[in-house]
């Protein structure tokens, strides 16, 4: 996929199959709604994403939230002209996820030119949250040199 040329249109098959066999495919992660300032995705629980004893593990939830609110940031930009970094993540862990698939919907909250700022809650299929997390982007202009 030319990245350059994404943008709030692009569909969801293609960005859904350009990120198969990168740590978003690795963990399940589908993108199922986009619309400007917010994204949802899934996550089906299975060995790659859970911790021993079969939960999903904290840490996949925090990625999870990192890749909604990155390719948020990643859409509401001129991609070719700038690049998105994710530097920080901070998450709350309020419920567990045993089966089926998480839930998550991300919208930012702040939408400035230097940083965008996104909040994400995963939630289980019965729609109780299992985790909150809010994404900090910097937005640098690339160096194309």
């Amino acid at each position: 996929m030319d990245f350059s040329q994404l943008n709030i249109n692009t569909p969801l098959e293609i960005l859904n199959q350009s990120s198969q066999n990168t740590l978003v495919g690795n963990l399940g992660i589908v993108f199922t709604k986009i619309e400007k300032g917010m994204i949802e995705g899934e996550m089906h629980l299975s060995d790659k994403n859970s911790r021993p004893g079969g939960l999903l593990h904290g840490g996949a939830n925090l990625a999870f939230a990192e890749t909604l609110a990155g390719l948020g940031s990643m859409l509401i930009v001129d991609f070719a002209k700038f690049e998105v970094l994710g530097i920080q993540v901070n998450g709350s862990h309020t419920g567990t996820l045993k089966k089926g698939k998480a839930t998550a919907t991300a919208q930012i909250i702040h939408e400035g030119k230097q940083t965008h700022i996104w909040n994400v809650d995963v939630k289980n299929e019965a729609g109780r949250l299992i985790s909150t997390a809010r994404v900090t982007n910097m937005i640098v202009k690339r160096d194309n040199d």
